[in-house]
């Protein structure tokens, strides 16, 4: 692991990083959350019957655009030309809540991991958009990285 954070010049001045000398190469990056609610909110969502409709297909649809706006949302992130991007959901009983995944590719000279992020996160915020009507309480968590291959750094995979 590097020291150096890359989006600061030698002076200290925040600056987007040079990627083109960089070598093209193959980046996927997939990254996790989940929301926490109310077991009678999960069984909304689960059942289809959420008075707004279906409420995993539309955050699917949020996530997917989030990826494609990254660059648009975070000030020094690239703009990337995405080749894949997937948003699963998994409806967890115990916990009570909704597990998001999000897996974003590229073939460019930049890394997908805030892309896969932003996903995350935009599809978990979309959740809470059409379910703060009858679940105020809903919390957002464990948003992170699960793993990342591709450039000169290769593979990172989150320890377990």
């Amino acid at each position: 692991m590097t020291n150096n954070l890359t989006h600061f010049n030698s002076q200290g001045q925040a600056h987007m990083v040079d990627v083109g000398g960089k070598r093209s190469s193959q980046r996927i990056a997939i990254a996790a959350g989940s929301i926490r609610m109310q077991a009678e909110t999960l069984a909304l969502i689960d059942s289809g019957s959420h008075a707004k409709g279906d409420v995993l297909g539309i955050a699917r649809i949020a996530g997917i655009m989030a990826t494609k706006r990254t660059g648009e949302l975070i000030p020094l992130c690239h703009p990337l030309n995405l080749t894949h991007v997937t948003v699963d959901f998994s409806i967890d009983s115990a916990l009570p809540g909704v597990h998001c995944q999000v897996r974003a590719e590229t073939q460019g000279q930049t890394g997908v991991e805030m892309e896969a992020l932003t996903g995350v996160q935009v599809a978990l915020l979309c959740i809470y958009d059409m379910c703060k009507a009858v679940d105020r309480g809903m919390v957002m968590e464990q948003v992170r990285l699960l793993e990342k291959h591709g450039g000169k750094s290769g593979s990172w995979v989150r320890p377990q």
